[in-house]
């Protein structure tokens, strides 16, 4: 046993994310963070050894899936749900201990995708057999395609954000040189750390937003605000809001996402989790493969749109906070 391992609720600080998905927070942490407190106690395990407990359980899955019945699509679904608890308690496991490593994270992600193609080709599989329809044969390549889209696009989008942020860096570097000015800090990090103070950030921008009575007004307030807030002392950061004009293009979404923030649950609703919940979980309990697989399918393409389309705009803030910094020179 460990006695150093603190109480629940301070295993709930230390391994829960600040921002999850809505999945992991109502049906995963709460089964997930008290069996990773018990295990960290009474067991040795590793988070590599959970990862491989968490790929073994969904094989397990998958050879539910491929039976076709649906008393084996329950069960399936179930196997599927204790995988993806396994699959989060081996990076709670991590946090908690201190015993992550980089190794860990390659495992982890390689196996996802394993677990994610094998359960598809075996549930899509199990149906072809069953009724003999090609339909779910498309089913099983476009589960896999729409898999493999949402992470390429989420690396794309890192790639192109740490670029522009990168570049927004050396700008900053060199004004620092020539006028010693404040460090450098990004909106999007400080919200990120800060929740709460994400809340008071979108009131104070939606309230603004609704001051402009035109698009024109909107506009001007936009070039205005530049995306660079300059520091009130020396000792303060300057900050940089690469998320400016999608706050102001639509200030609801600012009240929404507070709500959900209050509840520790991310924007991004239809991730690559809620998509796998859907194909694997819900579509098969309710016995409605095809429904369940294009419901989730749809929606998480709608959400990678959204995704794509926040890019764009926060390039024009990238552009506007560069030419801003043309302006000062």
């Amino acid at each position: 046993m460990r006695p150093d391992i603190p109480p629940l609720a301070e295993v709930r600080q230390i391994t829960e994310k600040k921002r999850d998905a809505w999945w992991t927070v109502l049906l995963v942490d709460p089964v997930a963070t008290p069996l990773v407190r018990w295990t960290a106690i009474h067991t040795r395990a590793t988070p590599n050894q959970l990862t491989w407990g968490a790929f073994l359980v969904g094989l397990g899955s998958a050879a539910c899936f491929a039976q076709g019945d649906w008393r084996w699509l329950l069960l399936g679904a179930l196997l599927y749900h204790v995988s993806f608890i396994f699959d989060c308690m081996d990076g709670k496991l991590a946090r908690l201990t201190g015993t992550g490593s980089v190794f860990g994270a390659w495992l982890d992600f390689v196996f996802d995708r394993i677990r994610v193609l094998v359960c598809a080709v075996a549930l899509m599989g199990g149906q072809y057999e069953r009724t003999g329809d090609v339909l779910y044969i498309w089913l099983a390549l476009a589960v896999t395609s729409l898999d493999a889209l949402r992470y390429i696009n989420a690396l794309e989008t890192f790639k192109i954000r740490h670029g522009m942020r990168e570049q927004i860096k050396a700008r900053m570097s060199a004004a620092r040189e020539a006028h010693n000015d404040a460090e450098l800090a990004f909106m999007e990090d400080l919200l990120r750390e800060n929740p709460e103070a994400d809340v008071e950030h979108d009131r104070a921008v939606a309230a603004k937003a609704a001051h402009g009575t035109t698009a024109e007004a909107g506009a001007e307030a936009t070039a205005e605000a530049v995306t660079v807030t300059a520091p009130e002392t020396s000792d303060e950061p300057t900050v940089v809001d690469l998320q400016q004009e999608f706050r102001r293009r639509f200030p609801w979404w600012t009240r929404c996402r507070s709500f959900l923030t209050r509840h520790r649950v991310r924007a991004h609703l239809i991730s690559g989790i809620e998509f796998q919940m859907g194909v694997f979980i819900i579509g098969p309990v309710l016995d409605s493969v095809v429904a369940g697989t294009v419901v989730s399918g749809v929606l998480l393409l709608v959400f990678e749109l959204a995704i794509i389309y926040k890019l764009l705009l926060s390039t024009r803030d990238f552009t506007r906070t560069l030419n801003s910094f043309e302006s000062t020179a």
